[in-house]
């Protein structure tokens, strides 16, 4: 991996839900922040006229979150230490692009989750996905890392996903 984003995450009291474990609807906003901050850091390839990502995308466009992806693999409990985000690019494809992150300890092997979200430029005009410009590529590709490791389910067999049973 060339480079991972870490994203320091404070937990607030909010965050959890009647169970005593962090909810998962906040892994959401964890994504979010840690993908604004990470946007918004200086340059590490030098561009004309931008100092972060988001000056590399004009006025007239913006990015859409187009698919959301979590898979938790721990409860995550409130505490005053923050947890890490991690965050690197897993694909770039001509208007959207693929992030890849983990909600981990910082100093630990410990995981709660792996998450991935897609991303997409669009017009503000059109509302249509439009190139992704060079120099923003050329920044993903200083964060380019392995696809998530999801760990995926096997199909249903045939005749009960007709049926709908054993979901």
């Amino acid at each position: 991996m060339s480079s991972v984003y870490r994203f320091p995450l404070q937990l607030r009291f909010g965050d959890v839900d009647s169970y005593g474990h962090v909810n998962n609807v906040r892994f959401l906003q964890f994504l979010e922040d840690a993908r604004v901050h990470w946007l918004r850091e200086p340059l590490r390839v030098p561009a004309a006229g931008a100092s972060t990502m988001t000056g590399l995308v004009t006025e007239e466009n913006f990015t859409l979150v187009g698919r959301h992806e979590i898979e938790y693999v721990a409860p995550l409990m409130y505490r005053r230490e923050p947890v890490a985000v991690d965050l690197w690019v897993t694909r770039v494809g001509g208007s959207s692009f693929d992030l890849g992150y983990t909600v981990r300890e910082p100093d630990g092997p410990d995981l709660y989750a792996y998450c991935s979200t897609s991303m997409v430029l669009v017009s503000r005009s059109s509302g249509r996905p439009v190139r992704l410009p060079a120099a923003l590529r050329a920044e993903f590709d200083e964060f380019a890392g392995p696809p998530v490791p999801f760990r995926r389910r096997p199909p249903l067999p045939a005749a009960v996903a007709a049926k709908g049973e054993g979901a």
